[in-house]
């Protein structure tokens, strides 16, 4: 009887531990929701699913629509989940839907459609980021993006990247949300010369405000960027370049009216081949 009153105790204390056990697994942030946030070594916070694995941003989505069809989906699978739940951390208006021209539907994140990798065997494997210097791992926490796409200015003609009339896509740094940038070309190195001290002429060419430089897509070199002050606030700079958006952009993803305003070449798109801004 002493041993059977011993152990009935214990058996309880056992029973109590696994369920408190039980209990803190079910609270792990994220176990259950269908979009993740998983941290990662190389990439810092990544997007994944309820399973871990990772989610991808596809540079050619430069509007918002899927630029991935055909073969391509074998691929590069496609994500989507109607109203999913969310990790702490992640916010629901960054998230959305489209209809892609298969007549499937797409979860995007902050205007980019996502995607997996058919690669990725398990979770927390990433061996799409960089590929074809076009698809990233899809991040939160991005201070800039790169898109892939025909260059039209207000003009309603093609450009191509030298700010030429012609066709073809010009990879180029957007904000994390897809929203074009550019440098104004009388400025010099971490100098402004375009905006006024009363910001008057803002709403015509918004600086592109940023006090931190956080992740970058992997094919970019985070040295690249800085930041400057400009009356007061602080402005992203790339290579020593100012960044602005274009008010007649109406901060529209994949609009990129203002290579040609007012003449082709005054406010050119900027990436990796850009020369280094003046001192």
């Amino acid at each position: 009887m002493k041993k059977s009153g011993i152990l009935m105790p214990c058996a309880f204390a056992l029973l109590a531990s696994v369920f408190l056990v039980a209990c803190k697994k079910h609270d792990i942030p994220g176990i259950n929701k269908d979009i993740r946030l998983s941290l990662t070594k190389q990439f810092g916070s990544v997007l994944t699913d309820k399973d871990g694995k990772t989610l991808y941003f596809f540079s050619i989505d430069a509007n918002g629509q899927s630029g991935c069809t055909g073969g391509c989906i074998a691929k590069w699978p496609v994500f989507y989940k109607d109203n999913p739940s969310l990790d702490n951390g992640l916010k629901a208006s960054d998230f959305g839907s489209i209809t892609r021209s298969d007549g499937a539907k797409q979860t995007t994140y902050k205007g980019w459609p996502l995607y997996y990798y058919s690669d990725d065997v398990k979770a927390g494997d990433i061996a799409g980021d960089g590929f074809g210097g076009v698809w990233f791992v899809g991040k939160p926490d991005y201070s800039v993006m790169f898109v892939k796409t025909q260059l039209v200015g207000l003009d309603g003609k093609n450009y191509t990247e030298d700010h030429k009339e012609g066709t073809g896509a010009t990879l180029f740094l957007t904000d994390d949300w897809g929203n074009t940038l550019y440098a104004f070309s009388p400025d010099k190195f971490k100098k402004n010369n375009f905006t006024k001290p009363d910001f008057s002429n803002n709403a015509v060419w918004p600086i592109f405000e940023q006090t931190t430089v956080h992740y970058v897509p992997s094919t970019l070199s985070q040295s690249l960027l800085d930041t400057t002050n400009v009356f007061g606030k602080s402005q992203l700079t790339f290579k020593g370049w100012p960044l602005y958006h274009f008010g007649k952009d109406s901060m529209m993803r994949g609009n990129t009216r203002g290579v040609s305003f007012p003449v082709p070449g005054i406010w050119p798109v900027v990436n990796n081949s850009t020369a280094t801004a003046p001192l």
